[in-house]
């Protein structure tokens, strides 16, 4: 079985980039170190152009194969932030809830 090497990310804060589907990648070294592998909701905050959001009871996705996760930024939140595809937004704390 051939694998390929993921991102090597073990702490915060984590620079990513926004995919056309608006949603954003936490890779699984990143989701490991924060013990977030089994949580299903969390907490996120980042930074997009100087100004700080959160967003709380984000669902995180998740595949069949790898530890990462994805969650999706909601509309509500990308048009007041002016958050788009292709932009690159600093997450700078992730808490899981339950």
């Amino acid at each position: 079985m051939r694998r390929t090497r993921g991102f090597d990310v073990t702490s915060l804060p984590y620079r990513a980039r926004v995919y056309i589907n608006n949603q954003v990648l936490l890779p699984a070294s990143l989701v490991r170190a924060l013990g977030i592998r089994d949580r299903a909701y969390v907490r996120i905050t980042f930074v997009f152009k100087g100004e700080r959001v959160t967003l709380d009871r984000v669902k995180l996705l998740r595949t069949r194969n790898t530890d990462s996760r994805q969650f999706t930024i909601p509309k509500a939140v990308r048009v007041s932030a002016g958050v788009g595809p292709g932009d690159t937004v600093e997450i700078v704390e992730v808490e899981p809830l339950e």
